[in-house]
C-alpha cells in the first residue's frame, strides 16, 4: 500500500521484510483501515495507459548478479 507502483521492487521487498518483523493483529487492522480509506477516496489510482510498473526481473545479489 505504501507507494504502490511508484516503488522499486527492492523497496517493496524492504516493506515486506519490515512487515514480517512487525506483524501483529493491530498492524493488520491498521493496514486494512488505511486500505479502505484509500479505496473510498480513490487515492493513488494509476489512470495512465502505460503499464503500472516494471516487470520483476529477479533480485540483484551482493555481487551484482541478477538471480
Amino acid at each position: 500500500m505504501n507507494g504502490r507502483n511508484q516503488l522499486t521492487w527492492e523497496e517493496k521487498f524492504d516493506f515486506d521484510l519490515w512487515y514480517v518483523d512487525h506483524a501483529s493483529f493491530w498492524l493488520d487492522l491498521k493496514i486494512i483501515g488505511m486500505t479502505l480509506l484509500k479505496v473510498i477516496k480513490r487515492d493513488g489510482i494509476n489512470q495512465s495507459s502505460n503499464l503500472p510498473m516494471e516487470r520483476f526481473q529477479g533480485m540483484k545479489s551482493s555481487s551484482g548478479d541478477v538471480g
